[in-house]
């Protein structure tokens, strides 16, 4: 699966630019000095409009309309928020908010899910990673945009929502359709969960990055020790399905397994985007095996942690090839409620790798054929610990590559 951001440089140029418009008013950015061929058509349709069209639309609904197109031409990720749109992205950033529990994207221009959060609607009913969805409560979504999409699916708690989805085959490489309803609920994630595997190897999951990840993830890290009686001799640290999220929260965690070095670093049109993030200095597993499990609904903010550290030979990634999202969106306030959600720059591994449309390979692929969930749990952490027990050596120790 693979995102396809527009990122060519005159198409950029204009839409940025036309948010500018929405942003400051139409008629003062269409001064004399800085008039266009297009300023003039866009004053032209929104006079025509305003003036002509079979139901009287008010100025700062079209204008509205024009920011949501522009923005959502751009990207899968980029939108202009407002209202419901930007309450729910604060309640996001802190782990909360309302829907059925999927991280969504537009792939080969399906509306396609990116992976289930544990322990919501959606996870419950199976839905997984790659499924299509077609329709929604009994509407085709031909035609629709990503932010049309992401709207419909929210809703208030105890509601339902109908889906039909395409799901393909691996055995047989054909697609199915399933028709699912679920009832909406309040999305609140445990951004951390973590568990002693057997003494001396511990597991951390990690469900997404929200602001509150790095604080929990060592808060765990030093529970694991404490329950173990001694340091651990391995971990295991779970970021499949994990969508992404905060992308400090992510640089925090791989800082957590690193002395020195490039963590990642971002790069775009403005110079404000051109950052590097660095280790501090402190290993907090004292070089002990790590295995990072991954497959193909880690994304983000996930693939930024599972690069860093496999660029610097710190950890074992076991799974299947991750998502293959390399973006970074901020986001910009413009007034009371209202902020653009804009795609700013792209991030690269320390090794300059970008993942964006590619995704990362595992260091060693799942070998499991069960089709039990169970036994696919069991059998993926049983593999985790071998891992974990034969990249140790005598003392204890995994000897770190850095970049």
């Amino acid at each position: 699966m693979s995102l396809r951001p527009i990122t060519l440089f005159g198409i950029v140029l204009s839409m940025v630019t036309g948010i500018a418009l929405g942003i400051s008013g139409y008629h003062a950015w269409l001064t004399p000095e800085t008039r266009s061929i297009e300023a003039e058509d866009f004053r032209d349709v929104l006079l025509q409009v305003r003036d002509s069209y079979v139901d009287e639309v008010g100025e700062g609904e079209l204008v509205r309309g024009a920011l949501i197109g522009m923005l959502g031409e751009l990207d899968p990720h980029s939108r202009y928020l407002d209202g419901l749109d930007f309450d729910t992205l604060q309640a996001e950033t802190v782990g909360a908010f309302g829907g059925i529990g999927v991280e969504i994207g537009l792939v080969d221009g399906y509306f396609t899910v990116v992976t289930p959060m544990d322990d919501t609607p959606a996870a419950s009913a199976g839905i997984a990673p790659g499924d299509r969805i077609v329709e929604l409560n009994h509407e085709s979504l031909r035609g629709k945009r990503l932010t049309d999409v992401v709207e419909l699916l929210r809703g208030e708690p105890g509601s339902e929502v109908h889906l039909r989805i395409e799901r393909n085959s691996a055995d047989t490489e054909s697609t199915r359709e399933q028709e699912v309803s679920l009832t909406r609920a309040v999305i609140d994630i445990a951004s951390v969960e973590a568990r002693l595997l057997e003494p001396g190897y511990g597991y951390i999951r990690i469900a997404q990055f929200d602001t509150t990840t790095a604080e929990d993830f060592l808060d765990a890290l030093r529970d694991l020790n404490e329950d173990n009686d001694t340091d651990l001799q391995g971990l295991v640290l779970d970021l499949r399905n994990n969508p992404g999220g905060v992308l400090q929260a992510s640089v925090s965690v791989a800082d957590a397994f690193l002395e020195d070095g490039l963590i990642v670093y971002t790069a775009g049109r403005l110079p404000s985007s051109h950052l590097k993030y660095r280790a501090s200095g402190k290993d907090t597993l004292a070089g002990k095996p790590l295995v990072i499990l991954i497959n193909e609904g880690s994304a983000s903010a996930a693939e930024i942690v599972a690069g860093a550290l496999k660029d610097h030979k710190r950890a074992t990634l076991l799974g299947t090839k991750s998502y293959g999202k390399g973006s970074v969106q901020s986001v910009m306030p413009l007034g009371d409620h209202r902020a653009i959600k804009l795609t700013t720059a792209y991030y690269y591994t320390p090794s300059g790798e970008t993942i964006n449309e590619r995704g990362i390979e595992p260091d060693v692929l799942a070998d499991d054929t069960s089709t039990n969930a169970a036994e696919h749990e069991i059998h993926l952490l049983t593999q985790a610990l071998d891992i974990l027990k034969n990249e140790q050596n005598p003392d204890g120790v995994k000897l770190q590559a850095r970049l």
